[in-house]
């Protein structure tokens, strides 16, 4: 084992003294091509390209000396650090950090960060950040190759959002851009960059300084499953939006960060801005333009995001992206299953009659889905008198695919 390891961060800057004196002593430094390149690196030091971080930390475990490893910015804050200390490898490690590409990203952008969203975008979690870009109005986008500008540009197709792309920071070759999300995809960007995501509603910067990095939590009512009076009442809300039924539609789908949910036949738009509430993306289809309006209405009223599609499913969702959670608000068992063709997690849904409900529920199962049924019966009451008010019943289905459920 490596008798000691330094990892030092590296923002363009000088290297401190601490960095400078690990670096001397190195028998062994590992870093990119622009970090092996450094004056200041000993020339009787092996050098390893890091590629593999997992890869380079074994080989530093098997060493017999000292050994530094260079990483851009804080390495930290998504870096090498985490894969370093993991048990297989019993590295213990020294860091030297530098200031993070993200810091340097809004320094250069001159814009504050605290209430930015930070994601990584590789290949296998690409899909991800983009819906976050899409719930969120300021996010920092860390790239990796095939996950740069341009593939986030085509994601969020359907969405504008500003980009400021700031590539190889700290370098003689650092550029920072700003264009718009539609042209992102006609330009050729280098790596390694970090891309600034800003747009969408309540984007006013704020004069208060905040306790909390990220979204401020305070900022909408406490609770789920919020009344009608605050959709603008019952005359707003159709048979599939009462409280306690979205209430339990929320708990099925449990939409969250990251997530993509489709809200067709959205309605009063309140399951739409109660998903976008939980900080996921959320697409509202509807026929009815009047709809639509009052769920970008909801959505605005609560400071979230959501994308609002007109048309008539299931037609018009064939060129949607790929959804991680859908609720079927209207269209019956022919939206149902043309849903459980694109392979959702989850889907919800309700249905008026027990034999409607069979329908749906033997389409879902036929579709590989684990199916729940509930009939729910809520009885609202006058608490001065006491005296029942209200009544609705209705089926809840839901389902859930085995293969895709976390």
């Amino acid at each position: 084992m490596a008798d000691r390891v330094t990892v030092i961060g590296w923002d363009g800057t000088p290297l401190t003294a601490a960095a400078r004196s690990a670096l001397r002593a190195a028998t062994l430094v590992a870093g990119a091509a622009h970090h092996l390149a450094l004056d200041e690196l000993p020339a009787h030091a092996e050098r390893i390209r890091l590629g593999s971080v997992g890869l380079a930390a074994r080989r530093i475990a098997a060493h017999r000396g000292t050994a530094v490893v260079l990483a851009d910015g804080d390495p930290g804050f998504f870096g090498v650090v985490r894969t370093l200390r993991a048990p297989e490898f019993g590295l213990e490690v020294e860091v030297v950090p530098a200031v993070s590409s993200v810091a340097q990203a809004f320094a250069r952008a001159g814009m504050p960060w605290d209430d930015a969203e930070v994601v990584v975008a590789h290949r296998r979690s690409l899909r991800r950040a983009v819906n976050v870009c899409r719930a969120h109005t300021k996010v920092a986008v860390l790239t990796s190759p095939g996950a740069g500008p341009a593939e986030l540009s085509l994601l969020l197709q359907g969405v504008h959002r500003t980009f400021v792309i700031c590539e190889e920071l700290g370098t003689e070759r650092e550029r920072v851009t700003v264009v718009t999300s539609d042209k992102a995809a006609d330009h050729t960007w280098r790596d390694p960059n970090v891309v600034i995501v800003v747009g969408g509603s309540g984007t006013t910067p704020s004069s208060d300084t905040g306790w909390i990095a990220g979204r401020e939590p305070a900022g909408s009512p406490r609770g789920w499953a919020l009344p009608a009076a605050e959709y603008g009442g019952d005359i707003w809300l159709g048979e599939g939006e009462s409280d306690r039924l979205r209430a339990a539609q929320l708990a099925r789908t449990g939409p969250r960060v990251g997530d993509l949910v489709w809200d067709i036949g959205c309605g009063s738009g309140a399951f739409t801005a109660e998903a976008a509430r939980f900080g996921a993306a959320v697409i509202a289809v509807d026929h009815d333009a009047d709809a639509l309006g009052r769920t970008t209405a909801a959505v605005r009223r609560f400071g979230v995001q959501a994308q609002t599609v007109h048309g008539l499913a299931p037609h018009i969702l064939e060129d949607l992206p790929e959804p991680d959670v859908v609720r079927v608000g209207g269209g019956g068992a022919a939206v149902v299953s043309a849903v459980a063709d694109r392979r959702p997690q989850r889907i919800v849904t309700h249905a008026a009659t027990r034999d409607a409900a069979e329908l749906i529920g033997r389409d879902l199962s036929e579709h590989g889905y684990l199916v729940e049924c509930a009939l729910l019966q809520s009885v609202e009451l006058d608490t001065r008198a006491w005296r029942e008010e209200k009544r609705t019943v209705v089926f809840l289905l839901s389902g859930r695919l085995p293969d895709r459920s976390p």
